[in-house]
């Protein structure tokens, strides 16, 4: 039945579908097998009767064919005489009526009943074959055997008798209702027992999903350790490899998300406790009368970076868990990451001004684009944000941070990279920048250290690759480029790409 209105079929008992399915059969199947007993029945009733009455006809026939010829007939009629005992044995029969036929060479009756009906004209005639068929006397079915005979003193010619012997059916139903009776009516006793046995079977047999799920429920909601495979049957262990795998991938991410909580917790502390100790600072001089305007505006300007360190932090948290959340993420569209990359730009002109530094983009414009990525167009704006902020963080005043985006020409990614020259990462450090909260030492700038795991978040979450390595090469010693100046970091990310044709609608 199709569900409507959004409804959703909800599942049955697992137990109730198995035996539906293993009973269903069973119970038609059954009406088969009565119709198919009758049919042989009747078929194994019909064969010694059958044989019974060809033998009559083959009896009949021989007296037809040995009687001699009464005198002819007022109307100019042959007639045979049968013998007075093959008459009785016609006769005989108690429980059906037989009825006997012999017809001359000209089709005349010479003997028994003219109510018989005469075979069909394109019935084979062979002599001394017998041969048997279904017909009617009057309103009653009867089972018809008749052959054709030639007259003694004849043999070879083509004038020949017909002889049938026909009789009701009523020994043959009897027979063929006994025998039905003696087949089914165990099949009465049968049938329930074999219900009976298949649902104990079954529950039997499903017994030991009812302990699994006795294990499972008995378990606490903390305990995520992985199900013992060796204790549920081999149908049942690929859904407990899978239960187990999703403890795993569970454990893990629950892991993670109490580390980056206690993390976090750890690093709002300092900014917090800057701001408290500087309101108390402040407060403590204001009480004494020692305060004077230049020490409160000291004051309040480091509580005003203390709170904007709070402040990013927190909105960096937000990023973070926007990034994680795989929900959100899985609402793709086309994006022009160009255009994405030329708005964060334009947004970090200010600051780049401030702090002396060339910031600039190169790459194909949003008009020009014939590329487009697949993805959500709030992470991704995330992602070049969190790169170009980390390029201006480290880089020194007089530097220069490009912000480039580049399509391939065979049409099969997009290419997002922006680099600086500021110290760069030394190779050991490259893999931990993109933990939460790791910062180089030494570097001497503040930040929260969240921007690079969030990249590596949404990088993940759109099947991109990440790669990072130097802007300028490396000398054998110091770290420094040739020029003098930092060897710098660039990354690069590598975006699946579709054809802005295909992507637009």
């Amino acid at each position: 039945m199709p569900v409507k209105d959004g409804a959703t079929r909800q599942q049955g008992s697992l137990f109730g579908e198995i035996l539906d399915w293993m009973l269903a059969p069973l119970l038609l199947i059954w009406p088969i097998s009565v119709a198919l007993t009758w049919l042989v029945a009747q078929g194994i009733a019909s064969r010694p009767y059958d044989r019974e009455l060809g033998e009559m006809a083959r009896s009949l026939g021989l007296q037809a064919a040995s009687a001699a010829p009464l005198a002819p007939s007022a109307k100019g009629k042959d007639r045979y005489a049968l013998a007075p005992e093959a008459a009785a044995l016609l006769r005989a029969d108690a429980s059906d009526t037989v009825y006997y036929q012999v017809l001359g060479v000209r089709g005349e009756l010479l003997s028994g009943d003219a109510a018989l009906p005469v075979p069909a004209e394109d019935a084979p005639v062979v002599p001394w074959e017998l041969h048997f068929r279904d017909d009617e006397v009057g309103a009653e079915a009867v089972r018809v055997a008749y052959l054709w005979v030639s007259p003694e003193g004849e043999a070879g010619s083509s004038r020949m008798l017909l002889v049938q012997v026909a009789e009701t059916l009523g020994k043959r139903a009897r027979l063929t209702n006994e025998i039905i009776k003696g087949v089914i009516l165990p099949q009465f006793v049968i049938l329930p027992l074999a219900v009976l046995l298949v649902w104990l079977a079954l529950a039997r047999g499903i017994a030991p999903l009812n302990e699994l799920q006795r294990r499972i429920r008995s378990r606490e909601s903390s305990d995520l350790s992985p199900i013992d495979e060796r204790r549920v049957p081999d149908e049942v262990a690929p859904l407990v490899q899978a239960i187990n795998d999703l403890l795993t991938r569970l454990d893990s991410s629950m892991s993670r998300q109490k580390h980056f909580l206690a993390d976090a917790a750890h690093q709002l502390k300092t900014p917090l406790a800057g701001l408290r100790t500087q309101a108390e600072l402040v407060q403590r001089e204001i009480d004494a009368g020692r305060s004077s305007p230049d020490e409160l505006k000291r004051s309040l300007s480091q509580i005003a970076r203390a709170s904007e360190r709070a402040a990013h932090m927190v909105n960096q948290l937000l990023s973070m868990a926007r990034a994680e959340d795989a929900e959100h993420a899985m609402r793709r569209e086309p994006v022009d990451l160009s255009d994405v990359a030329i708005d964060t730009v334009r947004d970090f002109v200010p600051r780049a001004l401030e702090r002396r530094i060339d910031l600039g983009y190169d790459g194909v414009v949003p008009d020009e684009s014939r590329l487009r990525v697949l993805g959500q167009p709030v992470l991704l704006g995330e992602l070049v944000r969190n790169l170009v902020d980390n390029a201006l963080l480290y880089t020194p005043a007089g530097g220069v941070v490009t912000v480039r985006v580049v399509e391939d020409p065979f049409g099969q990614v997009v290419v997002l990279q922006v680099e600086d020259t500021g110290p760069g990462i030394p190779p050991s450090e490259r893999e931990k920048v993109f933990q939460p909260f790791y910062r180089s030492l030494g570097s001497g700038v503040e930040g929260s250290g969240l921007g690079l795991a969030i990249v590596q978040e949404i990088v993940q979450q759109h099947d991109a690759e990440l790669g990072l390595d130097d802007t300028r090469v490396r000398r054998a010693a110091g770290g420094e480029s040739p020029d003098g100046q930092g060897p710098g970091a660039r990354f690069t990310i590598r975006f699946p790409a579709v054809p802005a044709a295909v992507a637009l609608p």
